[in-house]
């Protein structure tokens, strides 16, 4: 089971931080240009299959914004996280196809940008009431 996710920078100021669970066991990361990929998992997982994972997540976020860098991580937080979340749910492993995760963040974009896009919370007070 994954316990967490993290992209660090050079400098060690944290860009993304995802928990699944609080105690920590094994570590697996990776530095590509100037950030640090990490993963902190249990004994159930192998060391080679996170670096595969990671390298899985680098590749769908490379496609997704051409390149990925620090300035991408930090200004597009909600779609790392729909990316993440695609990828990892709970602690578990549910996709590993780059090509099916971008799909889906596709299609979610797509929805939040319809026009008749429901909406959770309405924009006013008044929007509430007319409903």
């Amino acid at each position: 089971m994954i316990k967490a996710v993290m992209v660090i920078n050079t400098q060690g100021k944290p860009r993304l931080a995802k928990f699944f669970e609080y105690l920590d066991s094994r570590i697996v990361y990776k530095h590509l240009a100037t950030l640090y990929f990490i993963f902190v998992f249990d004994s159930s997982e192998n060391e080679l299959a996170m670096l595969d994972l990671i390298q899985v997540l680098v590749e769908t976020l490379d496609r997704c914004f051409k390149n990925v860098c620090e300035l991408d991580i930090v200004f597009n937080y909600s779609k790392i996280h729909t990316i993440l979340d695609d990828i990892i749910c709970g602690g578990q492993v549910l996709e590993t196809r780059s090509t099916e995760i971008l799909r889906a963040v596709e299609e979610i974009s797509k929805l939040e940008a319809a026009p008749n896009a429901i909406t959770l919370i309405p924009k006013s007070a008044s929007g509430w009431l007319s409903r």
